[in-house]
């Protein structure tokens, strides 16, 4: 079956791999839309681990249940990629992003399990959640990277009033923004480099305003709106500068949670973190409870994710998607794949 696979720096190449074969474990799903993540950009980038087929957001129809009973052929489903032990501590506390082994045999995230950039899956049994009848597949295969958000929003503990400065505006600054709002504060604004994604987060009324982080007037722009300083910072960009900035930003007291994630060492002035006794949090993943919540979410009808949908692709057009993705120009911030269609 045919798979985009990861060549070298920024190249994928069309090819043959081997279809998965059942084993009475692990459920085989066929893809129907799988979506491009940041995550899966850094690797494009750096053009490693060769060989990879990534895409660990997707829905797709069970072609094999496993062991599953409770499912059947047919059934749309969608999937935690993730590879928790099952039997640590962080995994009995129902905090399987802690666990060591998460993300060694992860789906579209590591050599020997393939993600949705190819026709069919084998996708661990006890990960696969069925999909009600009224999400759409776009919906489906957008429930993890929004799980993501929903997780940074959690960590960041946002109360009503609060004033909230998103740095980054692809999707998961987008869908954080989004939680944002629903979690009562006053305030949301996304700092981007690229203008029309800055546009793009007040036209899907996400955010109230944004600023351009290439401004030399950013910091004066940014404070006048929150004098004093904001109350939660959101970094989803991964950027040594954009975490400097938010020192700045941040009022004493205030908190930042990292979501972005850099390949190289962020370097920043501890003493201004000091000083304001900032709390700085990590974000990585979600639990599966939050997972689920999004699958929740969507089908009562209370968060509209299919507007983030910029665009569904062939699995040829796969290099141009993500070349369209870092293009720095363009306001796209989810591109989704068909890989049953060439």
């Amino acid at each position: 079956m045919k798979a985009a696979i990861l060549e070298d720096v920024k190249k994928f190449k069309i090819s043959d791999i081997k279809q998965p074969i059942p084993d009475n474990n692990k459920v085989i799903i066929e893809i129907i839309k799988t979506g491009i993540c940041g995550s899966d950009i850094h690797n494009w980038n750096a053009g490693t681990p060769k060989g990879l087929v990534m895409g660990h957001e997707f829905t797709g129809k069970v072609v094999n249940t496993g062991n599953r009973t409770d499912l059947k052929i047919g059934d749309r489903v969608t999937a935690l990629p993730i590879s928790p032990c099952g039997h640590c501590e962080a995994c009995e506390t129902g905090n399987p992003q802690y666990c060591p082994e998460t993300w060694t045999n992860a789906i579209g995230l590591s050599l020997d399990n393939p993600g949705g950039l190819t026709k069919e899956i084998a996708v661990r049994p006890d990960m696969v959640i069925k999909l009600p009848d009224n999400i759409s597949d776009e919906e489906g295969a957008m429930v993890e990277p929004t799980a993501v958000g929903l997780h940074a929003i959690h960590l960041a503990d946002i109360r009503v009033g609060d004033k909230v400065l998103v740095v980054g505006g692809g999707i998961i600054g987008l869908v954080s923004a989004m939680f944002a709002k629903l979690e009562g504060a006053e305030f949301v604004a996304i700092s981007e480099t690229n203008e029309a994604r800055g546009k793009k987060s007040v036209k899907l009324n996400v955010a109230d305003t944004w600023y351009n982080a290439k401004d030399e007037n950013f910091l004066k722009n940014i404070l006048a709106k929150a004098p004093g300083g904001f109350d939660i910072v959101i970094d989803c960009s991964g950027n040594t500068k954009a975490v400097q900035s938010e020192l700045m930003t941040v009022k004493p007291g205030g908190t930042i949670v990292l979501v972005g994630v850099s390949p190289k060492p962020i370097e920043f002035a501890s003493v201004i973190a000091v000083m304001k006794e900032l709390t700085l949090k990590g974000a990585i993943g979600y639990t599966k409870d939050e997972f689920k919540n999004c699958i929740s979410l969507m089908a009562n009808k209370k968060i509209d994710v299919k507007k983030f949908v910029d665009d569904i692709v062939p699995l040829t057009d796969t290099q141009k998607a993500y070349e369209r993705l870092t293009s720095g120009t363009d306001d796209a911030v989810k591109i989704m794949v068909d890989p049953n269609k060439y």
